[in-house]
């Protein structure tokens, strides 16, 4: 299973929809998890002329009142794996937010992460893609990868092209990786 992973899109501040390479990014994939920021169903809907999509904002339904693509935090099973997505992620144990870095410096030496994850999803959680940093990141840390795929628009609050990140599920095997926008030529229209 191949999933689009992309957050902080905020629309429509930079645009209704998000840059045009991340359809070609998302070009096949089964599944696409939007970690948040959205602000606008134009967004959600035009994903979802791609591949199904679940989204989560920190907001709820404020922005999505009946919009069953959007919850405040979800728990996804896939192939095997357990998927927590969150937009605005603390991860209990940690004095900040998960940053690159963070978790291997920060976390309680003596700490559980599993335990820690399952006290915010009450599951235990095997993957967990989170936004709001607009940091990219992918760290596995006691067992359990985190992927944060940063902002298509305004990484690291700068509005330029940024990244979104690929998940590949197969029973037993789990990759992801971050693309860089810049390095991917947008779709040719008309």
């Amino acid at each position: 299973m191949r999933i689009g992973i992309l957050s902080d899109t905020h629309s429509p501040s930079t645009g209704l929809v998000p840059p045009p390479q991340v359809a070609t990014v998302f070009a096949g994939v089964d599944l696409i998890l939007h970690a948040g920021d959205i602000y606008t169903s134009s967004c959600l809907d035009w994903l979802e002329e791609i591949a199904p999509v679940l989204a989560v904002d920190h907001v709820g339904t404020a922005y999505f009142d009946g919009d069953e693509r959007v919850e405040e935090k979800r728990v996804i099973r896939a192939e095997g794996f357990t998927i927590g997505l969150m937009h605005e992620f603390m991860l209990p144990g940690l004095p900040g937010e998960p940053m690159p870095g963070a978790i291997a410096a920060g976390f309680a030496a003596d700490g559980s992460i599993v335990e820690s994850l399952r006290s915010v999803f009450d599951d235990e959680i095997d993957i967990m893609v989170f936004g709001h940093t607009h940091y990219a990141m992918i760290e596995e840390h006691q067992g359990v990868l985190f992927v944060n795929p940063g902002s298509p628009s305004l990484p690291r609050q700068i509005r330029r092209l940024g990244q979104v990140a690929i998940l590949e599920l197969s029973p037993g095997h789990r990759e992801a990786r971050l693309v860089e926008l810049a390095d991917i030529e947008p779709p040719v229209t008309g």
